[in-house]
């Protein structure tokens, strides 16, 4: 079988061993980027497929006669055309589970940043007012502690468990708000997120992008918040509405915000999130995700399911 990787360049910077794609597949066409216009012709003779984040529309799908499975080398598969992936009978298989450690650590990297406040600080020195402070110690910017803070998660699988877990260990007070599937209406205890807002420190999002959960995290939602509470999100841009938390910044209604994740990505030069005026944003490029452990993680995964499929027992299979 022939396997063809359309974007390497997304998950290995040259630093990963890619010994386990090999060990899945004897023949690999391994490109670092695909452009759309480069699809069709690199994906023709393809068995296997794999793909980060280039696009696979029904077009894409067509120009592969001899496709058998498509692997994601993410967990999410938004851009792949499932119904056409269906229609021909192809399971794509995704990647699970494969950054916990990595997210969970950028998690408090960015709430530990937001409550020390310590971008203000680097900025205070590099700026010289240390260096001309008549004390010893700067204390310009009120530093708080994550001990005895309520944090409110929603979306309560790996990664909102393992976030719950660090955050007791912090000293933390943990709620899982309500679940926000359909199907688990009447049968979940736990808190609605609206009745959980006006009671949270910090509120960290976990949960998939879905239609019901786009910009679920909007202007009505903000203002539940306190005035002092803190956002953070490492699950998925469109779950929060950007122009609302950049107004919430700006008037002093939210404390802070730590944002790993916007739509679209890259950002445009205007999103609203990259101007320079937000206050107490600390904002970083999709990189929750990136430890190298966890990228040599995704290829593990990606093994898994091409062998899996081969002996007759595909694993983590979205669609089929």
């Amino acid at each position: 079988m022939r396997g063809v990787f359309l974007d390497l360049n997304t998950v290995d910077r040259g630093d990963l061993d890619l010994q386990p794609l090999r060990q899945a597949l004897p023949h690999w066409d391994l490109f670092q980027r695909t452009a759309p216009e480069e699809i069709a012709e690199r994906i023709r003779d393809a068995e296997v497929l794999v793909t980060n984040k280039v696009c696979l529309g029904p077009e894409a799908i067509a120009a592969a006669p001899r496709l058998k499975l498509i692997c994601t080398a993410a967990t999410g598969t938004n851009n792949i055309d499932l119904a056409a992936t269906s229609e021909r009978g192809i399971p794509v298989c995704n990647a699970r589970n494969y950054a916990t450690d990595s997210v969970v650590q950028h998690v408090f990297a960015l709430l530990l940043t937001l409550v020390t406040r310590m971008d203000a600080y680097r900025a205070d020195i590099r700026a010289g007012r240390w260096s001309e402070s008549d004390q010893f110690c700067l204390l310009d910017h009120p530093i708080r502690t994550l001990a005895g803070m309520h944090l409110g998660i929603v979306g309560y699988g790996v990664l909102g468990q393992a976030t719950g877990r660090m955050a007791e260990a912090f000293g933390m007070r943990v709620t899982v708000a309500g679940s926000l599937r359909p199907d688990a209406a009447g049968a979940d205890d736990r808190p609605a997120l609206d009745d959980l807002l006006p009671e949270l420190d910090v509120l960290s999002l976990h949960c998939p992008l879905t239609e019901r959960t786009q910009h679920l995290i909007d202007a009505r939602r903000l203002a539940k918040l306190s005035a002092d509470s803190l956002l953070i999100n490492t699950a998925r841009g469109g779950l929060v509405e950007p122009s609302a938390l950049a107004q919430a910044l700006r008037s002093g209604h939210l404390g802070g915000a730590g944002i790993d994740v916007v739509d679209p990505e890259p950002p445009p030069a205007d999103h609203p999130l990259l101007a320079p005026d937000i206050p107490n944003l600390v904002l970083t490029p999709h990189t929750a995700w990136a430890a190298r452990s966890a990228r040599q993680n995704v290829l593990e995964e990606v093994r898994a399911n091409i062998e899996a499929f081969v002996a007759g027992a595909p694993r983590n299979i979205v669609a089929s």
